[in-house]
């Protein structure tokens, strides 16, 4: 029977570690998949845009202008434009106006009028934008030019509540809010779709295998000669000049199903959370391992030496401290040739392995050559 394993998040770790194993046992033999969750189509991209704008309406949570004194200007140049002119010796303290960022991608094929999702940044020292209303505000490129107009209500998540003597309470990130269809497109941005005689296919995951397979199943599918692998990301296929046609051809073409090559053997670990990733084509070579844990224990308990009224003496501190060690009881298991992802995993639980644990054991199956993966630390 497994031994205990101590900790909560131990225990879900585990569990999400043997899921993976499951699901990975149930698709040991790769099995088809669409054209369009493999590949994208080259020059068919999305685009980056970004703003500088207004957040007003506040309710005094907004930047503090002795700090920001780029709100103040933006605001005089906003007025400037609406045709008020501020006398030089004002220095207003609006705390219901902030200066925000804002950001939006730009789908492929975005036509003028249609509408995109945009989110709002705070750039100054603003307490919380919810509530807020973002003033019209220009998105632009890459290259400069203006690609989308943004306006609208901001919708934050969460929630913030301050009292009197300091003490706080916050709920998620206030400074950051999101404004659904709140930009309308401006420009739309050519691609290369219909361009030339043919198109490219780039693979999510560069593979010589899956590149090879993909360009035999198109030629398969539409002739002899039609697909030609490039590189283990690209396949080249020959395609009709109408746009009309092109459309329909990528349309048959994204719906073709291949085999993708198995992905590599790898494990993924997280050191700050803890999280360890096991790929299902992970082996470990014939290896033993002892692991156990050395605690050191040091207590500080100082005493007070006070003299007698009459003699003269002076109070001192005598340091008393206390030093302990104790090591847990080692654990040893032995891998067998040809170990599998299950395996590991069941050898694992039955020591009571923290997460911890587990990363300093596979860190060392890694350094003494016996871990068949790649060892990927984020």
């Amino acid at each position: 029977m497994c031994a205990r394993i101590q900790s909560q998040s131990c225990r879900r770790l585990f569990a999400l570690v043997a899921v993976f194993s499951l699901c990975f046992g149930m698709v040991g033999v790769a099995r088809a998949e669409l054209v369009r969750d493999l590949a994208t189509l080259a020059g068919v991209r999305s685009n980056q845009l970004v703003g500088y704008g207004l957040v007003v309406g506040l309710d005094g949570t907004g930047d503090q202008t002795s700090q920001a004194p780029f709100t103040i200007q933006s605001i005089e140049n906003m007025l400037t434009r609406f045709g008020v002119t501020l006398p030089s010796n004002v220095n207003p303290q609006l705390n219901n106006v902030a200066a925000v960022l804002v950001t939006a991608n730009l789908p492929p094929f975005s036509k003028p009028g249609q509408d995109i999702d945009i989110t709002v940044s705070s750039i100054g020292n603003a307490k919380s934008l919810r509530g807020g209303t973002l003033v019209m505000t220009p998105l632009h490129g890459a290259n400069g030019q203006v690609y989308a107009m943004a306006q609208g209500n901001l919708v934050v998540g969460g929630y913030g509540a301050q009292g009197g003597s300091g003490s706080s309470v916050q709920v998620n990130v206030l400074s950051v809010g999101m404004v659904p269809n709140g930009a309308t497109v401006e420009r739309d941005v050519p691609t290369s779709f219909d361009r030339g005689n043919s198109i490219t296919l780039d693979l999510n995951n560069p593979s010589y295998t899956t590149a090879t397979r993909l360009a035999h199943a198109i030629n398969e599918a539409m002739g002899p000669g039609t697909a030609e692998a490039l590189d283990a990301a690209s396949v080249r296929v020959n395609a009709p000049p109408d746009r009309g046609q092109r459309v329909a051809f990528v349309s048959y073409l994204e719906n073709i199903n291949i085999h993708p090559a198995a992905p590599p053997a790898r494990v993924v670990v997280n050191a700050r959370t803890g999280t360890v990733i096991i790929g299902s084509s992970v082996r470990v070579l014939p290896s033993a391992v002892a692991h156990g844990n050395l605690t050191v224990t040091i207590s500080e308990n100082p005493q007070v030496s006070q003299p007698n009224a009459l003699s003269g003496g002076n109070t001192v501190v005598t340091p008393n401290s206390t030093v302990s060690a104790k090591q847990a009881k080692a654990h040893a298991f032995v891998f067998k040739p040809g170990v599998t992802l299950n395996s590991i995993v069941k050898a694992i639980n039955r020591v009571g392995a923290t997460p911890d644990d587990l990363i300093a054991i596979l860190e060392a199956l890694k350094r003494a050559g016996a871990l068949r993966a790649q060892l990927v630390v984020i």
